[in-house]
């Protein structure tokens, strides 16, 4: 018999967490809105049903939030302005993770190169104010 632990709700909460900054933080500044949407139809880092029984089990949980954190962390150096050539790697393993376990993310390191103009303005950014003045 094996015994496996389950996730815990902070676990869920910040893989949620997470796939948010990517969605508010990240794409905004390289993808402009009609690509985000379309990232959005395709499935993109959702959690399908599949994932979540893998995510369920604290080990694969603590997998998948470790590789959105450090795919997180290689492309906010690239906006920097600092790369190394590990970063290749350590982009292409942690995507390879995260789609063992159904999170969709089929981007490569080469579609984060580039910055694209007007990164203020998106629907997908996170509003500074939350409240209508």
């Amino acid at each position: 018999m094996k015994v496996l632990k389950a996730t815990t709700n902070e676990q869920e909460e910040k893989m949620n967490e997470l796939i948010q900054y990517i969605y508010q933080q990240i794409f905004p500044k390289h993808f402009h809105d009609v690509e985000i949407e379309h990232f959005k139809t395709l499935g993109v880092l959702e959690t399908t049903k599949r994932c979540q029984e893998y995510t369920g089990i604290m080990r694969y949980s603590f997998q998948v939030i470790t590789s959105l954190q450090t795919i997180i962390i290689i492309l906010e150096s690239l906006e920097k302005g600092h790369y190394h050539y590990q970063y290749e790697e350590m982009f292409t393993k942690n995507v390879s993770t995260l789609q063992q376990f159904d999170l969709c993310f089929p981007f490569s390191l080469h579609a984060f190169r580039d910055m694209r103009p007007g990164t203020d303005i998106s629907i997908y950014t996170k509003a500074v104010n939350e409240y209508l003045v």
